[in-house]
């Protein structure tokens, strides 16, 4: 019987025996390649939290229909929560390296600990970003801005942070840090001043919704006329008309006054406040003849009628001798004008007919007696506001002459010319 050769196995397990016996007597080798099996596994770990499972994480984002996971992707929040596997890996990989000393192993958790601490809070930042977009962008916003207390919350998430990774590092309890921060509060207060003045501003400007994202604000004292783009917990940014940018402290909207146009906006009238000067040598008594020439207005038809019959009433009764005129109420160019301008602007399409509409006299002047219009547009928007505006008084200025009244302006080198050649001014 012919004896069948045993087939030799592959791993002879004297060699293994051989390895390990080897590397019993060069420590210093074993622990290179430890650590780089530590290292590698870190980085496998880090491949599979990247290439895979931030990967598939990122398909699942994009089928479903939900908002908040896009934002969260926007913000790289899972790329930052897989930043912290590869500092898993070396934390609880460093128990595997032979022959190491308890307080290096120590020393290694706690730069691995201290490392995930930071990534968490930077992970945890990106996640405060994100819930601010998503309130932003939200029905719920109405233009208030919760930006200022998300960034009060930044600082202090990185405050704890670096309590807990110095206190790691240092080995003593974070209570003990927090003990000495205490200690310090004098200089914290000093440190943290403006930023405390702007938490409070920031909550008072909410709270009683002095100002908007959007909103129109006037702050002359530091050249900001324009609209509010960013409300931060330390400046506000406003886009001036010139589209230059004004960064105001936010404390400073506490101490110092601000204008806020929104509420014109939101009536749907905005304000026309402006004069026209009179010369005071052109104003009269009316003539018969302009009577008459008035009451072919159709503004002033119904004006003259009534104002007529009023006056021919009153003196009837209270002039005792018709002949002498100078007892007499009587019709005035200045205040027919007046009372065309009321009818020409209750008639106008573009004037709000449910806020105050008035012409007044001003105190006279040197230049003349000034004649105020006081109205609201029903269009707010400035382009259009300052179209109607100008119509208004273009009208108002050319129909003067039309009364025998004059419009004062100062004298012109044209007016000095004609006076010294002796014909009038054109």
């Amino acid at each position: 019987m012919t004896n069948t050769p045993q087939i030799s196995e592959t791993t002879d397990p004297g060699r293994f025996d051989s390895l390990t016996a080897w590397l019993d007597t060069h420590p210093l080798v074993a622990q290179v390649l430890a650590i780089a099996l530590v290292v590698l596994l870190a980085y496998i770990v880090n491949w599979i939290a990247k290439r895979i499972i931030l990967a598939t994480v990122g398909q699942v984002v994009k089928r479903t229909t939900f908002r908040w996971d896009d934002v969260l992707q926007q913000f790289k929040v899972f790329e930052g929560l897989a930043n912290l596997a590869p500092a898993f890996a070396v934390y609880y990989g460093i128990h595997l390296v032979p022959s190491l000393s308890a307080e290096f192993i120590g020393l290694v958790q706690a730069l691995a600990l201290a490392a995930m601490v930071l990534i968490g809070t930077r992970a945890a930042s990106r996640l405060l970003s994100a819930a601010n977009e998503m309130y932003t962008t939200s029905e719920f916003a109405e233009g208030r801005t919760i930006k200022g207390y998300i960034q009060v919350a930044k600082i202090v998430l990185f405050i704890v942070a670096a309590v807990l990774v110095i206190a790691t590092l240092t080995g003593q309890s974070p209570l003990v840090m927090l003990g000495g921060l205490g200690a310090m509060t004098a200089v914290l207060l000093i440190v943290f001043r403006d930023t405390i003045l702007s938490l409070v501003a920031s909550a008072q400007i909410s709270s009683y919704d002095m100002m908007r994202v959007g909103d129109w604000i006037e702050m002359p004292q530091y050249g900001a006329d324009g609209d509010v783009v960013d409300i931060g917990l330390h400046t506000i940014k406003v886009q001036n008309w010139d589209k230059t940018i004004s960064a105001i402290p936010t404390h400073k909207f506490l101490s110092d006054s601000f204008k806020n146009w929104r509420s014109m906006s939101e009536s749907g009238g905005r304000r026309i406040k402006r004069a026209i000067n009179i010369d005071m040598n052109s104003i009269r008594f009316l003539h018969e003849s302009d009577i008459e020439r008035f009451r072919k207005f159709v503004l002033l038809e119904d004006y003259v009628e009534g104002k007529i019959k009023e006056l021919t009433e009153y003196n009837a009764e209270h002039l005792p001798d018709p002949r002498f005129t100078a007892n007499a109420r009587r019709l005035t160019n200045i205040g027919t004008f007046r009372q065309y301008v009321v009818q020409y602007l209750r008639q106008h399409p573009k004037i709000h007919s449910g806020m105050t509409l008035m012409v007044r006299q001003l105190k006279p002047t040197p230049q003349g007696l000034p004649l105020e219009i006081y109205v609201f547009s029903n269009d707010v928007a400035w382009v259009a506001y300052e179209g109607i505006q100008a119509d208004i008084f273009d009208h108002i200025m050319a129909i003067v002459p039309e009364f025998g009244l004059r419009l004062y302006q100062q004298p012109s080198g044209s007016d000095f010319e004609a006076a010294l050649r002796g014909k009038p001014s054109a």
